[in-house]
């Protein structure tokens, strides 16, 4: 039978116990991680939030003590009343393991069933078993680690903003849908049949709203919503680091920002992070990278092969360099010996995860060409690529031909990615930040055969490209930075539109017509008349950023409780179908499609 706290309260944690508490009377409370019953000798490992320690109940411990303690079996919650004393066998694995603490009283608050799974780090178990059991997998010491991670780096967060001057401001999560991006969440609305609110995919419209009504810096831990196709580092409801500045530029804004990055790396791991930090522009990330979010932990910059490609036989490069495309290439340092099956793996891979048809590759063994096209090249080729991208004959060369130069560009960069992981080319205890500036203020959609904005329609383009809005779109460049770091964005933001005819031009870019844009944006649009301030923002993926400084390549790990590649919570099942007596309230129903 389960017993109550009573009186007791637990006067230290489990894993604090120390040399300073040797011979006082302590009560712990936990749970039982192990209990060995060695025959009127028990040992109990009690576990908290902190740590574990080890429990003895011996002949001299009461008699109520030794017949409680051999029916402790493990996740048992117990209470443990002794003194503590030090160990005889210290077990140097154990931050505790120099002590025990021997029992007088104990009580079993509550019993357990055996768990699905051992609670302990480091399980091999599906992460579907463990998120459907998440209350017991969120026992375990080294999720619990990264929860109390994330509490840190929040309060980091919250601390270095506060000591700026920001306004910590809570938006709405009840909005209109202004639908930009990705597709909203809908919450029907009882009082008004047939009309929704939406989930804010971000507080975008209401921190410039806050700009305007004179809040000078604002900053939020925002619940944001967006339902899309998950991947490993992304949810349909996630956590941002929001900012906002007015009466600044891009200067000002990343200036803060990489105090702040410098301030959080020093303040939770001691990392000493140099600043100004690197910035690229999105044309030249593009270029030497093939990716809008470089990973700097390694070199194999892309290489622009098509002046001595289009001097070969080999149809391949010479058609996508006469469609105006792009022959480029890659150098793999020390892996001239690469196998065929690596080659064939590698090609595989890009044909899988890029619109990359192909790799082609070449080496020098022994000044020997070797590789795919070998019957089209020769020495000289080779040996001004390997030049050309400052390597040695160590060097495997890993070729991408396209008409399209961005496409190209594209496979090179996670071709570079991929070879680095599987060579172990990274340093993975380094960080490296950068800055990558200036992206295209527009994207063109094949499907709806309109421009697009690559950030959202609030971004200002750069003053000196103005003038090709009207004639040329796609070359206006924006006034957009995204911070990187180990090639995942952390965060991105922009310098906004404050001209209303300058906003109302850009919906009219975007395919609004202005009966549209006044409908989705209308209140943004009144409030412009009335004095907008010069303004600027950014926002961080908390959840993100938790991953990287802990470790971990998997975002789920780091949220509480999170939803699966479909967007459900395998623990509540949500989402789930609700009650004829709810719907009709709501006044919807269902028609088969």
């Amino acid at each position: 039978m389960s017993e109550s706290m009573g009186k007791w309260r637990r006067n230290s944690l489990c894993g604090e116990v120390n040399e300073s508490l040797v011979g006082e009377e302590l009560t712990l409370m936990g749970w039982c991680h192990k209990q060995r019953d060695l025959g009127g000798l028990v040992f109990i490992t009690l576990r908290d939030i902190s740590g574990e320690v080890q429990i003895v109940i011996d002949d001299e411990s009461p008699t109520e003590a030794r017949e409680k303690a051999v029916q402790v079996r493990g996740e048992f919650v117990l209470g443990c009343k002794g003194v503590l004393r030090r160990r005889q066998d210290e077990n140097p694995d154990m931050k505790t393991g120099a002590y025990e603490l021997h029992v007088s009283e104990l009580r079993i608050f509550s019993k357990a069933k055996t768990p699905p799974f051992y609670i302990e780090e480091d399980i091999d178990v599906k992460e579907s078993l463990r998120l459907e059991n998440r209350y017991l997998d969120l026992r375990r010491p080294d999720m619990q680690r990264k929860l109390v991670a994330r509490h840190r780096i929040t309060k980091i967060v919250r601390d270095f903003f506060d000591s700026e001057g920001f306004l910590d401001i809570e938006t709405p999560t009840l909005i209109k849908s202004t639908p930009e991006g990705a597709r909203d969440y809908l919450v029907p609305s009882r009082v008004y049949p047939g009309k929704f609110f939406a989930l804010p995919q971000s507080p975008q419209i209401f921190k410039q709203l806050l700009m305007l009504a004179g809040y000078d810096k604002y900053m939020q831990i925002a619940r944001c919503y967006r339902d899309e196709d998950l991947r490993a580092d992304r949810q349909p409801e996630f956590t941002q680091i929001d900012l906002e500045m007015s009466f600044i530029g891009e200067d000002d804004l990343m200036e803060v920002n990489e105090r702040f990055l410098a301030y959080l790396m020093k303040e939770y791991n001691g990392y000493e992070l140099d600043v100004p930090l690197e910035r690229l522009s999105w044309h030249e990330a593009m270029r030497r990278f093939g990716s809008d979010k470089p990973d700097l932990r390694f070199g194999m910059e892309i290489q622009d092969a098509g002046d001595v490609a289009s001097a070969t036989e080999f149809r391949v490069f010479t058609s996508a360099i006469a469609d105006g495309g792009m022959v480029g290439y890659i150098a793999v340092p020390e892996a001239n010996d690469m196998s065929r099956r690596e080659l064939d793996d590698l090609n595989s891979y890009l044909q899988s995860n890029s619109a990359a048809k192909g790799m082609a590759w070449a080496s020098l063994v022994d000044c020997e060409v070797k590789g795919s096209i070998r019957k089209f090249i020769d020495e000289d080729f080779v040996r001004t690529c390997i030049r050309r991208a400052d390597a040695d004959d160590t060097a495997q060369l890993l070729f991408v031909a396209d008409s399209d130069r961005r496409k190209c560009l594209e496979a090179l960069g996670a071709l570079r990615v991929e070879v680095a992981k599987r060579r172990k080319l990274i340093d993975t205890e380094a960080y490296r930040f950068c800055w990558v500036t200036e992206f295209p203020l527009f994207e063109w959609d094949e499907d709806e055969e309109r421009y697009v904005s690559m950030h959202h329609p609030f971004t200002a383009p750069l003053e000196e490209d103005l003038g090709l809005l009207d004639t040329d779109p796609a070359s206006v460049r924006s006034r957009s930075y995204d911070i990187i770091l180990n090639g995942t964005e952390l965060g991105g933001g922009s310098i906004r539109i404050h001209e209303q005819d300058l906003q109302e031009k850009m919906f009219s870019l975007l395919g609004f017509s202005e009966e549209e844009y006044r409908h989705r944006f209308g209140f943004l649009l009144d409030a412009f008349q009335y004095g907008v301030p010069p303004h600027g923002g950014l926002a961080y993926g908390l959840d993100r950023l938790v991953m990287l400084l802990v470790g971990e390549d998997n975002i789920r790990e780091v949220i509480a409780f999170p939803k699966v590649q479909n967007s459900s919570c395998l623990m509540t099942k949500a989402p789930a179908a609700v009650s004829e007596e709810q719907l009709t309230e709501l006044g919807i129903t269902f028609v088969e499609s």
